[in-house]
C-alpha cells in the first residue's frame, strides 16, 4: 500500500494541490519526489491513487489517476461512548478504536469522570483519527460526537443491541446478524449503582469483560472487539 495521506477537500481524478501540514510532511519527512505514488483519502470511503508531480516546501503537486472502494469497513455499526481518561491516554483510546473499525465514538460525561470534553478537546480527538485511519488504512473517518451524559445517552442511543461494561455481570452474547451495537464504558471508578441502574431501566445490558478490572481504553477496545467479531 503506497503511503497514505489525508485531504480536506473533495477529490477526483486529475491534478490535485496538496497543501497545509500533509503536503509538509509529504515533502519533507516522506521525501517523496517526481513520480512517486501516494494514496490520498478524505472520509468518503475512497481510496484516490496518485503520481507526484512535482515537489515545493509547502504545497505538492499530484495527478490523481484512479479512485476506488477501500473494503475495510466492519459488517455493522459499532458506536463507542466512554468517559476519557486523562492526557495521553485518550489518545491512545481513539487511535485503538480506529484501528478497530469504530464508526463514532461519543464522550461520555459520568458522575465519577476526571475530564470534561470542551469544544477544543473533541478537535483533538478527530485529529487523532485522521492519523490513525493513515496508519491503519481506513478511508472512513471514525467520527467524533458531541459530549453526552449517561442519562442522555442511555435515552439516544439508537442501536439494535446496547451494552453497557460492568463487572460481575454476563458475558456478552451477539448475533451475526446484528446490524447496529452501541456500547458504554464508564470512568477509572466505574459507573456509579445509580447509573447501572438508569441503563438498565433504559433497556441495556450489562456485560462483563472478564475477572479484572480494565482501565478505560482497555474496556474499551475489549467492548469493541467483542462488537466487531
Amino acid at each position: 500500500m503506497s503511503e497514505r495521506f489525508y485531504a480536506s477537500s473533495p477529490l477526483a481524478l486529475g491534478p490535485y494541490l496538496l497543501d497545509g501540514p500533509e503536503a509538509r510532511h509529504l515533502a519533507t519527512v516522506s521525501r517523496v519526489r517526481v513520480g512517486d505514488a501516494v494514496c490520498l483519502f478524505n472520509g468518503n470511503g475512497l481510496d484516490y491513487h496518485a503520481r507526484v508531480v512535482a515537489v515545493g516546501k509547502r504545497e505538492v503537486d499530484l495527478d490523481i489517476v484512479s479512485a476506488e472502494p477501500a473494503q475495510r469497513e466492519l459488517p455493522r455499526r459499532v458506536e463507542i461512548a466512554a468517559a476519557l481518561p486523562k492526557g495521553d491516554r485518550a489518545q491512545f483510546l481513539i487511535e485503538k478504536l480506529t484501528e478497530l473499525g469504530v464508526t463514532c465514538f461519543v464522550p461520555l460525561i459520568c458522575c465519577r469522570s476526571v475530564v470534561q470534553p470542551g469544544d477544543g478537546k473533541r478537535e483533538k480527538l478527530q485529529r487523532y483519527v485522521i492519523e490513525a485511519s493513515k496508519q491503519c488504512g481506513r478511508s472512513v473517518l471514525m467520527e467524533i460526537g458531541e459530549p453526552q451524559s449517561l442519562s442522555e445517552y442511555c435515552r439516544t442511543a439508537n442501536a439494535e443491541v446496547r451494552w453497557f461494561a460492568h463487572p460481575g455481570a454476563a458475558k456478552a452474547e451477539l448475533d451475526a446478524t446484528t446490524k447496529s451495537i452501541a456500547g458504554m464504558v464508564g470512568p477509572e471508578g466505574g459507573f456509579t449503582d445509580e447509573e447501572a441502574g438508569a441503563a438498565l431501566a433504559a433497556g441495556w445490558t450489562g456485560v462483563g469483560l472478564g475477572a479484572r478490572i480494565l482501565r478505560v481504553e482497555t474496556a474499551a477496545m475489549v467492548v469493541a472487539t467483542l462488537a466487531a467479531l
